[in-house]
């Protein structure tokens, strides 16, 4: 890969800014300071330097975030803030997308990725990966209600949900449940509520296959997945 290629890709800079960098002499590789742009290097084998800092050369980038409400889960909206916005210039250069939307005024996790078959294979229907989500209700929720999302629920639009694991938590006027789907239709929580005469009033997606809220992200904060996290989704399928 050109030397320059690689120093922009791993965001140092337009291809511009990165020549400048070579002129200052900013940029070794094994050691030697190199001035020439086009040089083909070896991220893997070679040790490329910039002001004595090794770049670790990435291809893919993993982020887990705890979604804030009022932020929607898209790359780029003329009118709202996206999950994109929050992320740091370095990592939005990797142009990585949120897996799967959370509602504009839902929160919890949210996988950013750019591995294009890592999203596919957590979101083919295919694959079954569930989605654990916790809600508070307005309304008493029953054991009826678990049982009627246990056999799948018709939507307003006539759709059959597949079959949701309903934990009730607290059921009360003001309920607290967890609600485990393997399938992400729109609005999908409130709409199954909705058909058994109940309101979501707070949703919050907990996990995602083996992947995990991090309780210590709080809302609008992310971080990189650990290896560990990652291996756990690679095998989800």
């Amino acid at each position: 890969m050109r030397l320059d290629k690689l120093l922009a890709n791993m965001g140092y800079g337009s291809r511009k800014e990165v020549k400048q960098l070579l002129k200052q002499k900013a940029v070794t590789v094994d050691g030697d300071y190199v001035k020439d742009a086009a040089l083909h290097v070896d991220p893997e084998k070679q040790i490329v330097s910039v002001f004595g800092e090794r770049v670790v050369y990435t291809e893919f980038v993993y982020f887990i975030m705890n979604k804030p409400p009022g932020v929607i889960s898209a790359t780029e909206d003329l009118r709202d803030e996206t999950v994109i916005d929050l992320l740091e210039p370095l990592h939005q250069h990797f142009q990585p997308f949120p897996v799967g939307r959370l509602d504009k005024d839902t929160e919890g996790l949210l996988l950013l990725t750019n591995d294009g078959q890592l999203a596919h294979n957590l979101l083919s229907p295919k694959k079954h990966v569930p989605k654990v989500y916790y809600a508070q209700i307005e309304g008493v929720v029953t054991e009826e209600n678990a049982e009627k999302f246990a056999n799948g629920v018709e939507l307003d639009d006539g759709y059959v949900t597949k079959p949701g694991n309903l934990v009730i938590l607290k059921s009360a006027q003001q309920s607290e449940i967890e609600l485990t789907i393997q399938e992400g239709k729109f609005h999908q929580v409130k709409r199954m509520f909705e058909a058994v005469g109940k309101r979501v009033t707070y949703l919050k997606r907990i996990s995602m296959g083996s992947l995990k809220l991090d309780e210590n992200l709080a809302l609008g904060e992310y971080r990189e997945l650990t290896a560990e996290e990652l291996n756990g989704l690679q095998n989800n399928h």
